[in-house]
């Protein structure tokens, strides 16, 4: 067997069962809601199924590794109507892919140089992706903790040089998981100038890019601040996203790789071998999803009315403040955080995700200590029944 696989750590939703195994049925009194896994509920739009169910003929095909051409043009556009940038060349900075934890985990296999004694950098909390994508890779997970006294942000120039010589890769979640921090201009400016200095790629994952509150205000992309910057060729830069929390389907498994065209070359040959490919059905599906925003604004509304409703009954009694983006609510909580969500889930039948589980202790703590995760991803109704529950919980 690899030995790596044995450096991997269980993922935090197989913790989150066996930390509730033991704690008893909760009141058969009160209906179940699950606010823990970030999996959108609300509906996939129709234009998507419709086009899906339009393109069953292409099931007789084989697909091409590096994607359908027309699906290619319609994210390249996509790209350049969202952040205001010249359209990649959909032939060589666009490659599709099977949802972006796909893409992610790929990109690190065909980056590491696992002779080299190589780090990748993973902001910390994190999406457990990054670090076993890194482990695989024959690197040494290295964890940035985030600061939540600056709304969750990241010292970047306070990572040690000698950490940054031997830097390969960082993966850098913008909207964040699970804290919803977006990076700014200056936090772009000093990620590529540490990039320049040390030589290292930088994988950005974006996929909550689209769930904001100010439809006038929306998340800086790396693409974006790369070529405000004038960093055209987006050197050595790698940007991720997928429909999955956009468009309500996650089950379609479809993405995206776009920047850096020599990095791109490198992740479709490595592709090529690894055999994903996407099927021209999830290609016309997606082709229709990238090109409709109507959806994406209904989605965006929807969110706003949860977090709108939920925040006034939990501020109060938590720590909570709306998230810059995303759909997560980082609430700290008294004690620890596995005591707090065993405690809820038995006695209010509301389960969430204790911080500590999306964290590492790395640095003398573990940044998800003391906090849980909230998903507002359930209707409206849920949402508010889970805040009033979780709300006569902490008083």
């Amino acid at each position: 067997m690899n030995p790596r696989l044995g450096a991997l750590h269980p993922y935090p939703f197989t913790r989150l069962r066996q930390l509730l195994a033991d704690t008893g049925a909760p009141s058969a009194r009160l209906g179940p809601i699950d606010l823990s896994i970030g999996e959108p509920r609300h509906k996939t739009p129709d234009v998507l199924v419709r086009a899906m169910r339009d393109a069953m003929d292409g099931l007789a095909k084989y697909p091409p590794t590096r994607g359908d051409g027309a699906l290619r043009g319609a994210i390249a556009d996509w790209i350049a109507r969202r952040y205001g940038i010249g359209r990649p060349d959909p032939d060589t900075q666009v490659l599709p892919a099977l949802g972006s934890r796909e893409a992610l985990f790929a990109c690190a296999q065909a980056i590491v140089d696992p002779t080299a004694d190589a780090i990748v950098v993973c902001p910390n909390p994190f999406y457990q992706i990054y670090e076993g994508a890194a482990l695989l890779a024959g690197a040494r997970p290295w964890y940035l903790n985030a600061d939540a006294r600056s709304g969750f942000g990241y010292d970047w120039r306070g990572v040690p040089a000698d950490i940054w010589r031997k830097t390969q890769l960082l993966f850098a979640c913008s909207p964040g998981n699970p804290t919803g921090h977006v990076l700014n201009l200056n936090d772009w400016k000093t990620l590529f100038a540490l990039s320049d200095q040390y030589g290292f790629v930088i994988a950005s994952d974006e996929c909550y890019s689209e769930i904001y509150f100010d439809e006038r205000d929306k998340p800086l992309g790396a693409m974006q601040a790369a070529h405000r910057l004038g960093r055209a060729d987006f050197h050595n830069l790698l940007c991720f996203s997928s429909l999955s929390k956009r468009s309500n389907a996650p089950g379609l498994r479809s993405g995206f790789i776009t920047g850096d065209a020599a990095l791109i070359a490198q992740c479709l040959l490595y592709r090529t071998y690894h055999g994903s490919a996407m099927s021209a059905v999830v290609s016309q599906a997606s082709i229709a999803a990238w090109n409709d925003e109507s959806h994406v604004v209904e989605n965006r509304r929807r969110y706003r009315e949860k977090f709108a409703a939920v925040v006034p009954l939990l501020a109060p009694v938590l720590d909570v403040q709306w998230p810059q983006a995303a759909f997560y609510l980082w609430v700290a909580v008294p004690g620890a955080d596995t005591d707090f969500a065993r405690r809820l889930y038995r006695e209010t039948a509301v389960t969430v995700l204790p911080g500590s589980f999306l964290a590492r202790e790395a640095h003398g703590e573990n940044p998800g200590a003391g906090r849980i995760r909230i998903a507002l991803v359930a209707h409206v109704e849920e949402c508010v029944e889970a805040a009033t529950r979780i709300a006569a919980f902490a008083r």
